[in-house]
């Protein structure tokens, strides 16, 4: 198996290593830090396996794969996060991962996820999974922030924890401008009126510490 680690913790990409060197079918891995970096080796290399981290410097892990599904790059997706929240694993199936772990997660099961993923199958972590069967949380769009596209969602996010406009074009390489209609369009989807309802609203949520 090809593999890429797009992870922006020089940590994580040498713990997420070192268990692959463990596995036999793994002979090539290769690994970035920057989401730009990660889509421009995703389109130069086929891999078999791209183990990808939602938040990243430049292009957020959610935006390569979305990029992946439009231009109809095959290759497999297991997305790596600080974030257990079962919201951002539902956006990142419904764009065409393959598996979702959070970062605390044992390596063996690093593992497992990646011998079932390249096997054509699918991997949830077991806690995520009673996370979506048991708690109140539904994707037919009750909550506020499920009628935000993805980008909007990114953007919300960043607004939520405090950014601003300028630190978010900055970050994610779109003008002023377009932050600022996203961020008209996120606060008429969801009904608040400022920053701080966003705020108060994604840590109600969990999608932010």
């Amino acid at each position: 198996m090809r593999i890429l680690i797009a992870d922006d913790h020089a940590i994580v990409r040498e713990g997420v290593k070192q268990i692959l060197k463990t596995l036999s079918e793994v002979c090539q891995i290769d690994e970035v830090a920057e989401g730009r970096e990660a889509l421009m080796k995703i389109r130069e290399t086929r891999y078999d396996l791209v183990i990808l981290d939602i938040s990243m410097p430049g292009i957020s892990g959610l935006d390569i794969l979305q990029t992946i599904r439009h231009d109809k790059i095959d290759t497999r997706i297991l997305m790596l996060s600080f974030h257990p929240q079962e919201q951002y694993a539902l956006r990142a199936f419904k764009l065409g991962a393959s598996g979702y772990l959070s970062k605390d997660s044992a390596f063996e099961e690093l593992a497992m996820a990646i011998r079932k993923i390249a096997a054509g199958g699918k991997y949830i972590s077991s806690s995520l999974t009673e996370k979506l069967i048991f708690t109140d949380f539904n994707i037919s769009g009750d909550s506020l922030h499920d009628v935000l596209s993805d980008r909007e969602f990114q953007v919300m996010i960043m607004l939520a924890k405090g950014k601003t406009v300028v630190e978010i074009a900055n970050e994610i390489f779109i003008s002023d401008k377009t932050v600022s209609t996203y961020r008209t369009r996120i606060m008429e989807k969801m009904g608040l009126k400022r920053n701080a309802d966003l705020t108060m609203y994604a840590l109600k949520n969990n999608l932010i510490e």
